[in-house]
Parts: C-alpha cells; structure tokens; sequence
C-alpha cells in the first residue's frame, strides 16, 4: 500500500498569504475569510504539496503519515 498524509493547516494560525494556494492550486484553497484549508485531508505525498508546507511563511501547514503518525512537516526536532 502507498503511504498516504494528512494535510492539515491551523486555521489559528493562518494569516492568508495564498503562498499554498500558489503553489499547490490542485491541494489548497482559500475560503472566503481568506483561510487556507487542504483540497482533501487525506492525499499521496506530492512535492507540491511539501512546497506549500515549507513555503508557508507562519507554518501553519502540518503534514503527517497517515499509517505512522509521524511527522513529515516540519520535521521532529
């Protein structure tokens, strides 16, 4: 079985920036108050996806196995 990630963005936290949505169109959206949320929580990891994470100028963008739990960003210190 492919490994799948849970997308997940802290709305808390979001200020939107559209930086994900401009990078990964297909994966995130902005809602209307401007709040960034993933296409679809659960997705096959893409590089795109990565980008969006790591692009994010306030880490608001979470990223973790599905089957494992474990982080893949950011990345456990």
């Amino acid at each position: 079985m492919t490994e799948r990630w849970r997308v997940a963005v802290d709305r808390g936290v979001c200020i939107g920036s559209g930086l994900c949505a401009g990078t990964a169109p297909e994966r995130f959206r902005l809602d209307a108050a401007r709040q960034s949320h993933p296409v679809e929580p659960e997705a096959e990891p893409a590089d795109g996806v990565l980008a969006a994470a790591e692009g994010c100028p306030v880490e608001a963008i979470t990223i973790t196995a599905v089957e494992s739990g474990e982080a893949v960003f950011p990345p456990e210190e």
